[in-house]
């Protein structure tokens, strides 16, 4: 019956599978007909506290009953918070503006860059280089700042202009020219294969980038939130960006997006905005996921739960030498290289037919993004289905 009044009142733009999710606990979801599913996708990096959290639960239902939406016209208690939050976690001097996805979260880093390449320089500057393979968002513009051609169909043309897209890091110092005003990369490319830069080639980029007075801009809208290994993958690569985006594991699956940059007075009342971001409900959700998951880093479990998962998964790749050739990612961020795409195809679809969630990324890497609370036991348990999966198909 849902399947039907999905296929005719519901614009058809994702290729569903259609399983009705009805309960979720932590990293386990269970279906109409109580079958269950061990994700190891956790709704593409978003329940970072897995499913069913009760103290997540718990402050939603509390803030639900009092505020949940006033505008920023007015001031927001918890909005300020969780920027001071963000900030401290980060150990990083920024302030933050909140939007409701990553898209948005990188249009406003967009628009950031091109004021700052207005005010700063005699000649306007305005240009940003994306890497091959990157990915920035679904809008006009963050389509087209995404690096992939793809997603550049001629159906939503013409696309604005000031987007050029490099192989590699070192392809983006011949790049850049006098209209150049940032660098916008993704530290580990999530849907262009969960494939992580080398530190070094990012801090010696990042160096350039300062001397020259340019910007540059990471997108953390996936790697953000502890699913690298630390808060932000920022930290992990020992930087300071002038400009951070967010969204995704932020609030827990309450839709948010955020823009961290250190150039504080950049904006003025009127240069940007969002009626829905940064509301009571949103940044509620996003403090109590960062105490969570701050908590969880502090106790030395989330890094146990990173170093146990990626055990298991090396073990699956030497197990299949024949279909995977190659471990990829970092933290709770992680891929099998398939030997070609059929073989990732038949591998997400046994997966799922032995109730195990699994995602694709570029054209050839089986990705997994857990919620970063899993159990051991829903490793184990999963890794069980994904070992059962494979045989099916090897």
């Amino acid at each position: 019956m849902y399947e039907q009044m999905d296929k005719d009142f519901v614009l058809s733009t994702y290729a569903r599978n259609y399983v009705n999710f009805k309960q979720g606990i932590n990293a386990t979801l269970y279906d109409d007909k109580g079958k269950d599913y061990i994700d190891f996708t956790s709704g593409i990096g978003v329940s970072s506290v897995g499913h069913g959290n009760a103290r997540l639960a718990n402050v939603i239902c509390e803030q639900a009953k009092n505020l949940i939406h006033t505008s920023n016209l007015y001031l927001i208690e918890p909005q300020a918070k969780l920027a001071k939050k963000l900030a401290f976690l980060s150990d990083l001097d920024m302030a933050t503006f909140f939007a409701n996805s990553g898209a948005e979260a990188n249009e406003g880093a967009i628009k950031i860059a091109r004021k700052y390449g207005e005010r700063n320089f005699d000649n306007k500057k305005y240009k940003i280089i994306t890497l091959e393979n990157s990915f920035h968002g679904r809008t006009i513009t963050t389509v087209k700042a995404t690096g992939q051609k793809s997603f550049h169909k001629p159906d939503f043309s013409p696309y604005p202009d000031g987007f050029s897209y490099d192989k590699n890091i070192k392809k983006i110092y011949e790049s850049i020219d006098d209209e150049t005003i940032a660098v916008m990369i993704e530290l580990v490319q999530g849907e262009g294969g969960v494939q992580p830069f080398d530190k070094k080639e990012i801090q010696e980029l990042s160096s350039f980038l300062k001397k020259k007075g340019l910007l540059l801009i990471v997108d953390e809208v996936q790697t953000g939130i502890y699913r690298s290994g630390e808060f932000l993958a920022t930290n992990l690569y020992e930087i300071e960006p002038d400009i951070i985006t967010l969204a995704k594991g932020l609030a827990g699956g309450v839709p948010i997006g955020a823009v961290m940059t250190k150039h504080k007075d950049i904006f003025e009342p009127g240069d940007h905005g969002s009626t829905f971001g940064g509301n009571f409900l949103s940044t509620r959700a996003g403090l109590e996921v960062l105490d969570i998951l701050e908590s969880y880093k502090n106790s030395g479990l989330l890094d146990e739960t990173y170093l146990y998962f990626e055990d298991k998964l090396e073990k699956i790749r030497l197990a299949y030498p024949t279909l995977f050739s190659e471990h990829v990612g970092l933290g709770l961020m992680r891929g099998l290289r398939c030997v070609d795409a059929k073989i990732l195809t038949k591998a997400i679809e046994s997966c799922f037919d032995e109730g195990l969630l699994v995602l694709k990324a570029g054209k050839n890497t089986l990705r997994v993004l857990p919620p970063l609370t899993i159990s051991k036991d829903e490793i184990n348990e999963g890794f069980k289905r994904m070992k059962s999966a494979i045989d099916k198909i090897s």
